[in-house]
């Protein structure tokens, strides 16, 4: 699978980071503005902080935009999420509800290492000044 896959890479990376950003952007907008089945909840610091974390982290995952610091930032909120909400229901994710948080957190620790991609704004603008 590899062989026939590995051709397809950055088609695949450039998928994966448009899906997860976008998804995670959701999240925000859940959060910020009660929208996609939000309950509406009061905005408290904590939440306003971690939606426009979301947001603005999941827009520019998805668009390759300094995607690396932007996915490093989110893979932080994320285990912050994860420690402070869901960790004191159980020590097992599938226990805590946590599975989400712990997906993202460490989906974005590989986005941060690996970067933008080739197939990204980050990479348009590099070509450019060259």
């Amino acid at each position: 699978m590899e062989r026939w896959l590995g051709k397809y890479s950055e088609f695949v990376y450039l998928f994966v980071r448009m899906v997860i950003g976008v998804l995670f952007a959701c999240h925000g907008v859940q959060k910020l503005f009660s929208a996609f089945g939000g309950i509406g909840a009061p905005l408290t610091p904590l939440t306003t902080t971690g939606g426009a974390i979301e947001l603005v982290a999941g827009i520019f995952v998805a668009l390759g935009l300094w995607a690396g610091s932007a996915a490093f930032l989110a893979s932080g909120e994320m285990a912050v999420a994860y420690f402070m909400m869901h960790s004191p229901h159980g020590f097992w994710p599938i226990v805590n509800r946590g599975e989400p948080a712990v997906l993202y957190c460490f989906i974005f620790l590989y986005i941060a290492s690996r970067g933008s991609g080739r197939l990204s704004i980050d990479a348009l603008t590099q070509k450019r000044r060259v």
